[in-house]
Protein backbone atom coordinates (compact mmCIF):
# COMPACT_ATOMS: atom_id res chain seq x y z
CA UNK A 1 0.00 0.00 0.00
CA UNK A 2 1.17 3.38 -0.62
CA UNK A 3 2.41 6.24 1.56
CA UNK A 4 -0.28 8.31 -0.17
CA UNK A 5 -3.15 5.73 0.24
CA UNK A 6 -1.77 5.46 4.10
CA UNK A 7 -1.77 9.17 4.86
CA UNK A 8 -5.42 9.81 3.45
CA UNK A 9 -7.07 6.91 5.49
CA UNK A 10 -5.08 8.32 8.88
CA UNK A 11 -6.15 11.75 8.11
CA UNK A 12 -9.78 10.10 8.29
CA UNK A 13 -8.96 8.17 11.85
CA UNK A 14 -7.29 11.23 12.86
CA UNK A 15 -10.85 13.44 12.44
CA UNK A 16 -12.70 10.73 14.01
CA UNK A 17 -9.97 10.81 16.88
CA UNK A 18 -10.27 14.68 17.26
CA UNK A 19 -13.77 14.47 17.22
CA UNK A 20 -13.79 11.66 20.38
CA UNK A 21 -11.17 13.62 22.34
CA UNK A 22 -13.10 17.19 22.27
CA UNK A 23 -16.08 15.32 22.84
CA UNK A 24 -18.43 15.85 26.17
CA UNK A 25 -17.65 12.90 27.81
CA UNK A 26 -14.20 13.46 27.47
CA UNK A 27 -14.45 17.05 28.85
CA UNK A 28 -15.85 15.59 32.07
CA UNK A 29 -13.00 13.62 32.37
CA UNK A 30 -11.42 16.73 34.19
CA UNK A 31 -14.14 18.93 34.89
CA UNK A 32 -16.10 16.63 36.81
CA UNK A 33 -13.73 14.98 39.12
CA UNK A 34 -12.37 16.46 42.33
CA UNK A 35 -9.69 16.30 45.15
CA UNK A 36 -5.70 17.32 44.90
CA UNK A 37 -3.91 14.22 43.70
CA UNK A 38 -7.19 13.27 41.62
CA UNK A 39 -7.33 16.70 39.84
CA UNK A 40 -3.62 16.96 39.43
CA UNK A 41 -3.56 13.98 37.23
CA UNK A 42 -7.02 14.85 35.54
CA UNK A 43 -5.04 18.14 34.60
CA UNK A 44 -2.31 15.91 33.27
CA UNK A 45 -5.02 14.16 31.45
CA UNK A 46 -6.49 17.19 30.51
CA UNK A 47 -2.99 18.73 28.83
CA UNK A 48 -2.50 15.69 27.05
CA UNK A 49 -6.11 15.91 25.33
CA UNK A 50 -5.55 19.30 24.31
CA UNK A 51 -2.42 18.10 23.15
CA UNK A 52 -3.28 15.60 21.20
CA UNK A 53 -6.32 17.92 20.13
CA UNK A 54 -3.84 20.10 18.57
CA UNK A 55 -1.95 17.73 16.60
CA UNK A 56 -5.08 16.11 15.06
CA UNK A 57 -6.26 19.36 14.32
CA UNK A 58 -3.34 20.20 12.56
CA UNK A 59 -3.08 16.67 10.31
CA UNK A 60 -6.78 16.95 9.63
CA UNK A 61 -6.02 20.25 7.97
CA UNK A 62 -3.05 18.72 5.49
CA UNK A 63 -6.20 16.02 4.13
CA UNK A 64 -7.20 17.60 1.40
CA UNK A 65 -3.45 18.26 -0.10
CA UNK A 66 -2.71 14.78 0.70
CA UNK A 67 -6.13 13.62 -1.06
CA UNK A 68 -4.96 15.52 -4.06
CA UNK A 69 -1.68 13.99 -4.07
CA UNK A 70 -2.51 10.44 -3.73
CA UNK A 71 -5.68 11.07 -6.33
CA UNK A 72 -2.88 12.55 -8.83
CA UNK A 73 -0.44 9.71 -8.54
CA UNK A 74 -2.75 6.64 -8.86
CA UNK A 75 -5.73 5.24 -10.61
CA UNK A 76 -7.15 3.47 -8.08
CA UNK A 77 -11.14 3.80 -6.92
CA UNK A 78 -11.71 5.22 -10.45
CA UNK A 79 -9.50 8.22 -9.81
CA UNK A 80 -7.59 9.05 -12.56
CA UNK A 81 -4.20 9.71 -13.62
CA UNK A 82 -2.16 13.14 -13.78
CA UNK A 83 -0.20 12.84 -16.86
CA UNK A 84 2.11 15.62 -18.97
CA UNK A 85 1.10 15.95 -22.00
CA UNK A 86 4.27 16.53 -24.01
CA UNK A 87 5.81 13.53 -26.01
CA UNK A 88 3.40 10.64 -25.02
CA UNK A 89 0.11 12.30 -26.24
CA UNK A 90 1.96 13.13 -29.87
CA UNK A 91 3.13 9.65 -30.18
CA UNK A 92 0.17 7.70 -29.35
CA UNK A 93 -1.92 5.81 -31.97
CA UNK A 94 -5.68 6.29 -31.92
CA UNK A 95 -7.19 2.97 -31.69
CA UNK A 96 -10.05 4.00 -34.00
CA UNK A 97 -12.30 0.63 -33.85
CA UNK A 98 -12.16 0.97 -30.58
CA UNK A 99 -15.36 3.90 -29.70
CA UNK A 100 -15.93 4.71 -26.12
CA UNK A 101 -18.81 7.15 -24.70
CA UNK A 102 -18.19 9.01 -21.95
CA UNK A 103 -20.74 10.52 -20.29
CA UNK A 104 -20.33 13.42 -18.34
CA UNK A 105 -22.44 14.16 -14.44
CA UNK A 106 -22.64 16.64 -11.76
CA UNK A 107 -22.87 16.97 -8.62
CA UNK A 108 -23.07 19.25 -5.29
CA UNK A 109 -22.50 19.05 -1.63
CA UNK A 110 -24.42 19.39 1.03
CA UNK A 111 -24.55 23.34 1.45
CA UNK A 112 -23.25 24.31 -1.71
CA UNK A 113 -25.71 26.46 -3.35
CA UNK A 114 -24.09 26.21 -6.82
CA UNK A 115 -25.89 25.19 -9.87
CA UNK A 116 -23.34 22.63 -11.60
CA UNK A 117 -23.94 21.05 -14.86
CA UNK A 118 -21.94 19.93 -18.02
CA UNK A 119 -22.46 21.43 -20.95
CA UNK A 120 -22.88 18.21 -23.09
CA UNK A 121 -24.52 14.98 -22.22
CA UNK A 122 -21.87 12.42 -23.80
CA UNK A 123 -18.87 12.78 -26.28
CA UNK A 124 -17.76 9.28 -28.24
CA UNK A 125 -13.58 8.96 -28.92
CA UNK A 126 -11.15 6.20 -29.30
CA UNK A 127 -8.60 5.54 -27.22
CA UNK A 128 -5.48 7.26 -28.43
CA UNK A 129 -7.85 10.57 -28.92
CA UNK A 130 -8.25 13.91 -26.96
CA UNK A 131 -10.97 14.94 -26.26
CA UNK A 132 -12.24 18.55 -24.34
CA UNK A 133 -15.59 19.51 -22.64
CA UNK A 134 -17.04 21.75 -20.81
CA UNK A 135 -18.99 22.29 -17.63
CA UNK A 136 -20.58 25.38 -16.13
CA UNK A 137 -21.07 26.29 -12.81
CA UNK A 138 -22.99 29.59 -11.23
CA UNK A 139 -23.71 31.42 -7.96
CA UNK A 140 -27.06 31.64 -8.07
CA UNK A 141 -26.76 33.43 -4.38
CA UNK A 142 -25.61 37.58 -2.91
CA UNK A 143 -22.21 36.42 -1.66
CA UNK A 144 -19.33 35.28 -3.04
CA UNK A 145 -18.77 31.23 -2.37
CA UNK A 146 -15.44 29.39 -2.43
CA UNK A 147 -15.94 26.21 -4.26
CA UNK A 148 -13.52 22.71 -4.67
CA UNK A 149 -14.00 20.09 -7.18
CA UNK A 150 -13.18 16.22 -6.83
CA UNK A 151 -13.61 13.77 -9.50
CA UNK A 152 -14.49 10.68 -10.47
CA UNK A 153 -13.97 7.99 -13.67
CA UNK A 154 -16.59 4.71 -13.89
CA UNK A 155 -16.00 1.95 -13.73
CA UNK A 156 -13.41 1.84 -11.09
CA UNK A 157 -11.06 -0.29 -13.66
CA UNK A 158 -10.81 2.32 -16.29
CA UNK A 159 -9.24 4.98 -14.04
CA UNK A 160 -6.01 4.22 -14.86
CA UNK A 161 -6.33 4.50 -18.56
CA UNK A 162 -8.30 7.94 -18.29
CA UNK A 163 -5.74 10.67 -18.40
CA UNK A 164 -6.45 14.31 -17.71
CA UNK A 165 -4.45 17.25 -19.49
CA UNK A 166 -6.05 20.22 -18.11
CA UNK A 167 -9.29 20.27 -15.48
CA UNK A 168 -10.34 22.49 -12.74
CA UNK A 169 -10.43 19.63 -9.67
CA UNK A 170 -8.70 20.18 -6.53
CA UNK A 171 -8.35 23.73 -7.46
CA UNK A 172 -10.57 26.30 -5.39
CA UNK A 173 -12.76 28.06 -7.59
CA UNK A 174 -14.30 31.94 -6.43
CA UNK A 175 -17.89 32.68 -7.90
CA UNK A 176 -19.08 36.00 -7.25
CA UNK A 177 -23.01 36.52 -7.01
CA UNK A 178 -24.81 35.51 -10.23
CA UNK A 179 -21.48 34.35 -11.68
CA UNK A 180 -21.19 31.93 -14.04
CA UNK A 181 -18.29 29.98 -15.59
CA UNK A 182 -17.04 27.51 -18.03
CA UNK A 183 -14.75 25.23 -17.03
CA UNK A 184 -12.59 23.01 -19.75
CA UNK A 185 -11.61 19.48 -19.15
CA UNK A 186 -9.40 18.31 -21.52
CA UNK A 187 -8.42 14.24 -21.79
CA UNK A 188 -7.56 11.39 -23.13
CA UNK A 189 -8.15 7.47 -23.35
CA UNK A 190 -4.77 5.76 -23.01
CA UNK A 191 -4.42 3.18 -26.26
CA UNK A 192 -3.73 0.84 -23.77
CA UNK A 193 -7.42 0.78 -22.75
CA UNK A 194 -8.24 -1.60 -25.20
CA UNK A 195 -5.88 -4.31 -24.68
CA UNK A 196 -6.98 -4.74 -20.99
CA UNK A 197 -8.77 -7.82 -21.17
CA UNK A 198 -10.69 -6.81 -18.09
CA UNK A 199 -12.15 -4.19 -19.97
CA UNK A 200 -12.87 -5.65 -23.34
CA UNK A 201 -17.03 -5.56 -23.01
CA UNK A 202 -16.40 -1.61 -21.79
CA UNK A 203 -17.72 0.52 -24.22
CA UNK A 204 -19.37 3.14 -21.85
CA UNK A 205 -17.08 5.50 -19.17
CA UNK A 206 -18.37 8.22 -17.00
CA UNK A 207 -16.65 10.65 -15.62
CA UNK A 208 -18.12 12.70 -12.59
CA UNK A 209 -17.51 15.71 -10.68
CA UNK A 210 -18.71 17.05 -7.60
CA UNK A 211 -18.25 20.56 -5.94
CA UNK A 212 -18.01 21.07 -2.37
CA UNK A 213 -17.48 24.36 -0.60
CA UNK A 214 -14.33 25.54 0.40
CA UNK A 215 -13.53 25.76 3.85
CA UNK A 216 -10.93 25.11 6.60
CA UNK A 217 -10.93 21.67 7.62
CA UNK A 218 -12.52 20.24 4.52
CA UNK A 219 -12.29 16.54 4.83
CA UNK A 220 -13.04 15.63 1.16
CA UNK A 221 -14.73 12.35 0.10
CA UNK A 222 -11.59 9.06 -0.41
CA UNK A 223 -11.89 7.55 -3.46
CA UNK A 224 -12.87 3.28 -3.17
CA UNK A 225 -9.76 1.12 -3.14
CA UNK A 226 -10.54 -1.77 -4.90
Amino acid sequence: MSLCVCACRSAVRLEALRRTLTSPCVRRMYYTSGGGARDKKNRTVLMYVTSMTVLVGGLSYAAVPLYRMYCQSTGRGGQAFATEAGEKIEKMDRVSHRQIRVTFAADVGSGLRWNFKPRQTDIVAAPGETVLAFYTARNPGDKPIDGIATYNILPFEAGKYFNKIQCFCFEEQRLNPNEQVDMPVFFYIDPEFAADPLLENCNDITLSYTFFEAKPGLQLPLPTIR
